[in-house]
């Protein structure tokens, strides 16, 4: 057991550093379902059969040096000495059981966090400055649009839809392997038009109110800012003005024809089970207006909580 524990951890060790070179892509959700299912296995298997072979072991070996003990004592011979050492090394676990059986209480909790609670991102780009700043560490509720299998993410207890306003990562429809983060925007059935960057949901204009200039580190740039009421929900979105109102969409997208676009932007009409997204950095954002729409089953949950910021602990904290 402990040479297929051994090789078990070698195929993990190669598994973890072709996925951070880069030579295959990684499944975390895979990964962490397999290491739940196998330390299981070895927790049964050690709770079963092998501490109880290490118990009986121990206890026999109690057994025989007590009746040796008596019998040299019979015979006027004092034993000294303590078994009780000997005792604690049968009955310990071997390292592979340790590293295995031992894990499996902590992997399965946070094997249930993160499937069906809460799940740790980091923001990787500016697309939702300036609600999310590049490094911010955030949460995100998995409950919150339903409870779904890991893996497959199949929603087997509904829970609340996505309402405007969201925050919310999903599988990026054009690559699953790779979680984005983006507003809700547009509904099932809704029309979304973004014209001379003027953002339009069934025709209302949705308000905007100016607001100071906004220094944008990455790009060492003034952008203008804006507090946006997209239906009851306020928050901040940043337009540059040298950038072009057009945007080119990506070839093949699914419902592709849902959509018009001009030099003035894009107008779609959102399918069943879809929903279109766009980041608060708006001219710094490939998002729905580029790829198209968001099916139900790629939906990860609602991000609601920056945990962490190490350049600036004062990120920490909800947003909207």
């Amino acid at each position: 057991m402990s040479a297929l524990t051994g090789a078990l951890y070698a195929a993990l060790v190669i598994y973890l550093g072709g996925w951070l070179k880069d030579w295959w892509p990684g499944n975390f959700a895979l990964l962490l379902l397999t290491l739940t299912f196998v330390t299981f296995l070895y927790w049964l298997a050690e709770r079963l059969f092998f501490a109880p072979r290490r118990a009986k072991a121990a206890a026999q070996f109690e057994s025989q040096e007590a009746a040796r003990r008596a019998e040299l004592t019979r015979q006027g011979i004092v034993v000294d000495g303590q078994i009780d050492d000997v005792k604690a090394r049968l009955l310990q676990q071997p390292w592979w059981l340790d590293w295995t059986a031992g894990l499996f209480p902590v992997i399965a909790v946070v094997f249930v966090l993160r499937s069906f609670l809460f799940e740790p991102f980091k923001i990787p780009s500016g697309s939702m400055i300036p609600t999310l700043q590049v490094g911010d560490l955030i949460l995100v509720n998995k409950f919150h649009y339903g409870i779904r299998l890991p893996v497959i993410n199949k929603k087997i207890i509904p829970n609340h839809d996505p309402q405007r306003g969201d925050v919310m990562v999903f599988h990026y429809p054009m690559n699953p392997q790779v979680d984005y983060i983006k507003r809700v925007v547009g509904l099932p059935g809704d029309e979304v038009s973004y014209l001379n960057k003027q953002l339009r949901i069934n025709g209302e204009l949705i308000p905007e109110t100016p607001q100071p200039d906004y220094y944008v580190d990455e790009r060492h740039v003034y952008e203008h800012a804006f507090e946006e009421d997209l239906k009851g929900v306020k928050h901040r979105i940043l337009n540059d003005p040298d950038r072009p109102a057009g945007v080119t969409p990506f070839n093949g997208f699914p419902f592709k024809d849902n959509c018009q676009y001009s030099a003035e932007g894009v107008v779609c009409k959102v399918p069943a089970n879809q929903y279109f997204m766009m980041g608060d950095h708006r001219d710094d954002s490939q998002d729905s207006r580029y790829w198209g729409f968001v099916p139900d089953e790629n939906i990860v949950g609602r991000a609601f909580f920056v945990w962490m910021n190490f350049g600036d602990l004062g990120r920490i904290g909800s947003f909207h």
